[in-house]
């Protein structure tokens, strides 16, 4: 398969999987398996085009987002929106500094599709009772939640350093059991997608730049564009969708995927 269509499919399962919870990295490995990508640059290249996913984010919230910025020294709840996104990353940050070499053995760890599929099984089950039994919510507002809200979040987002286990799905969830209406809980999410992936892309350029080089620029710009295309179609429609279907939908793709990669795992040679 060339590079370019290689780029394309990886694109496409990245936007498409960034903001819902299912787990884009565990997609994104999973069809790195599936289409025999070998090479070191690959992994760089998944990291760099979540960038284009996030920029999705920041374009269809871009007037809120901007009078959040042009708001900090005037507004108190600009200054209480911006504090709770970051108190809400600094548990996901500091567990990923403590924890580098626990989570780098689980990505080397030779049964790691196994881990992504059972953690894409559990995951779904989890997120279908959730969805069902989650108390009634206090909170209903993505932009103005309160800072214990946001910094029990974070916690629940330190559970996504776990392959498969999805950053959104474990924020979602945990936001929704603290009692977070589930629309605010996927905008919330959204919002600490930005310094999270951000802070991903520029440590993983870092260390890994030398692996890639000019040959690759052109499936990084096309995974690029393509990821943020598709991320855009994602967050456009999700809070929609959300409210009307809630994430049932989501934990049963979760359950199939995970169960029909362990079946093609075992499956007899």
């Amino acid at each position: 398969m060339p590079d370019w269509l290689i780029a394309i499919v990886l694109g496409l399962v990245e936007g498409l999987t960034e903001f819902i919870p299912v787990s884009s990295t565990g997609h994104l490995l999973l069809t790195k398996i599936a289409m025999g990508l070998t090479d070191p640059a690959w992994d760089t290249f998944i990291v760099l085009i979540q960038l284009g996913a996030v920029l999705a984010v920041v374009a269809i919230y871009f007037q809120r987002l901007w009078n959040v910025v042009v708001g900090l020294p005037t507004k108190p709840e600009a200054r209480r929106f911006a504090l709770s996104v970051i108190i809400g990353c600094i548990p996901a940050f500091a567990a990923g500094l403590v924890l580098h070499g626990v989570i780098k053995h689980f990505f080397e760890n030779p049964f790691l599709p196994q881990v992504i599929c059972v953690s894409l099984i559990v995951g779904g089950i989890i997120l279908l009772i959730v969805d069902k039994k989650a108390p009634a919510p206090k909170e209903m507002d993505g932009m103005a939640l309160s800072l214990k809200t946001a910094f029990l979040i974070g916690l629940f987002q330190c559970l996504s350093l776990v392959p498969g286990v999805s950053r959104s799905g474990s924020t979602i969830v945990g936001s929704m059991l603290i009692g977070v209406d589930r629309k605010a809980a996927a905008e919330f999410s959204f919002f600490m997608a930005i310094p999270i992936m951000v802070g991903a892309f520029a440590l993983d350029l870092l260390k890994s730049y030398k692996d890639i080089d000019a040959s690759h620029a052109g499936a990084i710009a096309i995974g690029f564009v393509v990821s943020f295309l598709s991320g855009l179609v994602v967050v456009r429609f999700l809070i929609d969708f959300v409210g009307k279907r809630g994430f049932a939908p989501f934990a049963w793709w979760r359950i199939v995927v995970g169960v029909v990669g362990l079946g093609l795992i075992y499956m007899p040679k």
